[in-house]
């Protein structure tokens, strides 16, 4: 049997074997139009999202245990069924363009509802399988999620928790982007607008010094006493460094960070090696208290008892195991 050489009798109008983006076919001397459109499928969306996730081909690739050429050619041929530059190479790594950014929601905002669709068409049960992202401030992880995820994976051990530390603003950034299912951060500078807010705990912040300081001899402070003095500091941008910031301007005195780390255990360590004294929640201070040489200091000021916030883009879009996540996490602050 002679094979037909006419590609448009070989090929259907719409490839069917994928769901996902309609994008048109292009075909040189050709107007694109209903008769001519191609999919793009999600697997292709979702190795899109990794690489820009995880900054370069070969981590992504590595992430969803596929070899890299692989993911490279799905991406060129992303780039030129949509004829448009999507990735860039840079000293961070692989960045979008400007309409990688944008195809970047759109993928994930697809990749999401396939997800809720599959999830809503689940069992309720308790032996639910599946994944739940979560992003959440370094105190919450430090102080809250361990003893949370013991007991949620000792009810739900199918369902996947992926956690990942953030800055509070940024947590709400990634709920909002739809780069995480549930939030957790700390309240107080900005808002969490067009998110769902729940309650989940309380901490109170004191002051670490160490033990030889000149205010290792008081048992309370106010912050005021304590801007005189160089700071260690968390990230950029963290609610404890926003707040000592805020305090210092109200004051009019310097806040005088001397470094910063990027975890409790480091923060105790430098504060030990007199580097300066810190801000953190008293559970963590009182841990690593008893391992470094640290006076721990009850902190005279109002904001020195935060909230700790949920927040999702609202339940009813959430995967059924991101939902039993959330309800966990609410009844446990309940108790």
């Amino acid at each position: 049997m002679q094979r037909c050489s006419d590609p448009s009798l070989r090929e259907p109008a719409f490839r069917t074997a994928a769901v996902g983006v309609e994008v048109p076919r292009w075909v040189p001397g050709h107007r694109v139009g209903a008769e001519s459109r191609s999919w793009i499928d999600p697997q292709t969306l979702h190795l899109f999202v990794a690489v820009i996730d995880t900054g370069t081909i070969a981590a992504a690739a590595e992430r969803e245990h596929m070899v890299a050429s692989a993911v490279s050619k799905r991406l060129s041929d992303l780039e030129d069924s949509l004829k448009t530059r999507l990735l860039k190479r840079s000293n961070r790594g692989i960045e979008p363009t400007a309409a990688g950014a944008e195809l970047l929601g759109l993928a994930r905002n697809v990749l999401n509802d396939l997800d809720s669709i599959h999830g809503r068409l689940k069992d309720h049960a308790s032996g639910a399988r599946g994944l739940v992202r979560v992003f959440a401030n370094i105190s919450t992880i430090t102080e809250f999620m361990p003893g949370s995820l013991r007991s949620f994976m000792a009810r739900f051990p199918q369902v996947q928790v992926q956690l990942q530390e953030r800055i509070s603003s940024a947590v709400r950034q990634g709920i909002a982007s739809n780069a995480a299912d549930v939030g957790l951060y700390a309240h107080g500078h900005g808002d969490a607008e067009d998110l769902l807010s729940l309650p989940y705990r309380r901490d109170e912040l004191v002051v670490v010094v160490p033990l030889d300081h000149p205010l290792a001899a008081c048992r309370q402070v106010g912050i005021a006493e304590t801007l005189v003095y160089d700071y260690v500091g968390l990230h950029t941008g963290s609610y404890i460094n926003e707040q000592l910031l805020k305090a210092a301007q109200e004051t009019g005195l310097p806040f005088r960070c001397r470094l910063q780390v990027t975890s409790f255990d480091a923060l105790s360590v430098m504060v030990e090696a007199g580097m300066g004294v810190a801000l953190m929640p008293r559970s963590i201070a009182e841990r690593y208290g008893h391992l470094a040489k640290l006076q721990v200091l009850t902190l005279a000021e109002s904001w020195a008892s935060r909230e700790l916030r949920i927040c999702v883009r609202s339940l009813e879009s959430l995967p059924v195991a991101a939902r039993l996540f959330v309800a966990h996490l609410q009844s446990e602050a309940q108790s």
